[in-house]
């Protein structure tokens, strides 16, 4: 059935001033605006919010307002109804960001447990070992490993960890505010640059270019927990290395400076600095904040 179909016996549900065949041809006439919104409100969100997610809300919203349109109040009903898709669209990515805050929850655990382990191992602990450690399954770590890393820090767009009001502002940023957003974009595209070769691979064709984690595994001749593994480990050498340079109060401190994984941690650190200037920074963005170029699209 399709959507026409089912929201006309939505509509017909309910008692109305309008018939149920108005109600269908006002639902027909104006499901293009649903998509409008859509789209509007998609252009100003992180990218991993789903489009069909926002359509079948705004959709919903569109048959309620056919429900409860009264043509004798003299309101156009496009305004009428925008106003409360509008709403309904606010209404589903606040319900998404509450679901986000648990993510990153579960990020933070997550990360300070394989901080933890990393310092007494000497090295970054295996899938099982974590697992382990957090009193879960490794099946349960995968699945929450792939949510925190969709959900989190690489939509390259910016960095986004606002409320879902926030997201969908209509202000526009000041001079002060995109230079300063353009700063963050282009570290976090030198930092992807200075990663060990293997992490680079994995977070490029991962997130930058979106390709499923078997194939990458193929790729490089090791298997998907492998590939799971070293993304975990670039995604932290990211955090930590834009920290360090963008929220020094917030950097990791060794508790042994001079043990292997710190001294490779601070070469990593030196590397991001050494790659990148103002000047290279902001050419990564146009003067609206938006990506020039992918990192690692040339290799």
């Amino acid at each position: 059935m399709n959507d026409v179909a089912i929201a006309a016996d939505l509509a017909a549900t309910t008692s109305s001033v309008l018939s149920a065949k108005e109600q269908e041809e006002l639902i027909r006439t104006n499901m293009p605006l649903v998509g409008h919104l859509v789209r509007d409100m998609l252009s100003r969100i992180p990218n991993h919010i789903h489009r069909d997610d926002l359509t079948s809300a705004g959709l919903h919203a569109l048959v309620t307002a056919a429900r409860g349109f009264d043509p004798e109040r003299g309101v156009p009903f496009n305004r009428f109804a925008g106003t409360r898709i509008r709403g309904a669209l606010l209404d589903e990515l606040r319900s998404l960001d509450w679901a986000t805050r648990s993510v990153r929850s579960k990020a933070r655990t997550t990360d300070t447990t394989r901080q933890q382990l990393i310092t007494t191992l000497g090295r970054t602990p295996t899938p099982e070992e974590l697992a382990q450690a957090l009193g879960t399954t490794t099946d349960d770590l995968q699945r929450t490993d792939t949510d925190v890393q969709r959900a989190t820090v690489l939509s390259l767009q910016g960095f986004t960890t606002s409320s879902a009001d926030d997201m969908v502002t209509e202000r526009a940023p000041g001079p002060e505010e995109m230079l300063l957003r353009r700063e963050q974009i282009g570290y976090l595209h030198h930092a992807i640059d200075s990663l060990p070769e293997r992490l680079q691979t994995v977070v490029t064709e991962y997130f930058l270019r979106e390709r499923p984690m078997a194939d990458i595994a193929a790729d490089l001749g090791v298997t998907e927990s492998r590939v799971s593994q070293l993304r975990a480990e670039a995604l932290s050498l990211l955090k930590d290395g834009l920290n360090t340079h963008l929220n020094p109060e917030m950097a990791p401190v060794p508790d042994n400076p001079e043990s292997i994984v710190a001294r490779r941690r601070a070469s990593y650190y030196n590397n991001i600095a050494s790659n990148t200037t103002m000047r290279s920074r902001l050419a990564m963005t146009n003067a609206q904040g938006h990506t020039r170029t992918l990192a690692g699209a040339a290799a």
